[in-house]
């Protein structure tokens, strides 16, 4: 019954998908973690600022509970994901484009699960007595740290904190040119790649328009001028 269940799940799914969106999961799923990732930067760089107290210890259980559900998402996202595949629409054409996206894709799971795993082993290593829940609803267990040194545990937090920064800096880094590209393709290409993941947006018409003969003409021009300095570089 359940496998029968699995297939018509994933059945339905494939008939958006067919149709070039993806399926209301995968939209649910990508939304809502958007808006967690948006309100853990703010609410992060916020709660940094906040004086040591009460408040701050309240603001930190928030973080550290959203994170853990953060973390949660992005494995059932994953999951998803590979159950699911999601349609093929214009952005997976062959190009540099479709290389680039391929690779902001898998930057942005490293971010998704990179945070919270750092996040989690960053108290595991400092907080003996630190609790930790899934939005309070049930309790999420720290990482077997507490039996190391004193000295190798802050080691850990040291590491751990040095790549929780790091993921922070590439997914503010990455969201931009995601927003960008996803507007490119909307504004410029006037394709469907908006529509599949964000179906309130109607499709656009394909016609030509002046934002997309401009893009053209600047990509013809900088293939043009790369083509000229590497037939130069060669001949050197």
């Amino acid at each position: 019954m359940i496998d029968r269940l699995i297939v018509n799940v994933l059945e339905w799914a494939a008939g958006h998908h067919d149709e070039g969106r993806f399926s209301p999961v995968a939209i649910v799923f990508h939304w809502t973690m958007a808006a967690l990732v948006v309100f853990q930067l703010g609410w992060g760089w916020w709660m940094g600022r906040l004086p040591v107290g009460g408040n701050k210890i309240a603001a930190q259980d928030l973080h550290y509970a959203i994170g853990v559900l953060m973390l949660v998402l992005a494995l059932g996202r994953g999951v998803w994901r590979l159950m699911a595949p999601g349609p093929i629409n214009d952005a997976d054409k062959p190009g540099w484009e479709s290389t680039a996206a391929s690779i902001t894709h898998y930057l942005f799971y490293t971010c998704l699960f990179g945070l919270p795993l750092t996040g989690w082993m960053m108290i595991s290593a400092t907080a003996r007595e630190q609790e930790l829940t899934l939005l309070g609803l049930m309790p999420w267990p720290l990482l077997p740290l507490q039996d190391l040194t004193i000295v190798r545990r802050w080691q850990i937090e040291a590491v751990s904190e040095w790549m929780h920064w790091g993921l922070i800096v590439t997914l503010l880094l990455l969201i931009p040119l995601h927003v960008g590209a996803a507007l490119k393709h909307q504004i410029i290409d006037r394709d469907d790649v908006l529509h599949g993941m964000l179906p309130v947006v109607p499709e656009p018409t394909r016609r030509r328009t002046r934002w997309q003969r401009r893009y053209r003409a600047v990509e013809q021009r900088a293939r043009s001028l790369a083509r000229r300095l590497f037939g130069l570089s060669r001949r050197r």
